[in-house]
């Protein structure tokens, strides 16, 4: 198993969610998406070329892959290095995806 290691707009991303859950749905609810987020990291790092490559084919952005935090519409963007799993950003499925390239800062 590979290490999954989030970036800082991953870890940014994360705690929006987080807020969000917790100021609309309750505590309860924003424990159930950590919970599920700490699931998701866990099958990203024991097999992380299962993940989606859809994104990479529409961004050009080879070798980068998505994959789903079940129960939640969020997905997990990342690239499998040799040493670990680098997660790029956690984002909404609804959200603009290819939006997020041109903040420089979330790469």
């Amino acid at each position: 198993m590979k290490p999954v290691r989030p970036r800082a707009a991953a870890r940014t991303d994360i705690d929006l969610a987080v807020d969000h859950y917790r100021d609309e749905a309750g505590a309860e609810i924003a424990l159930r998406f950590v919970d599920a987020l700490e699931q998701a990291y866990t099958r990203i790092g024991e097999t992380p070329a299962a993940g989606s490559p859809r994104w990479s084919h529409e961004l050009n952005l080879p070798g980068l892959r998505s994959a789903p935090i079940n129960g939640f519409p969020w997905r997990i963007f990342y690239m499998e290095l040799e040493a670990y799993v680098d997660v790029w950003r956690v984002l909404h499925a609804r959200r603009d995806i290819p939006g997020w390239l041109s903040d420089a800062d979330g790469l």
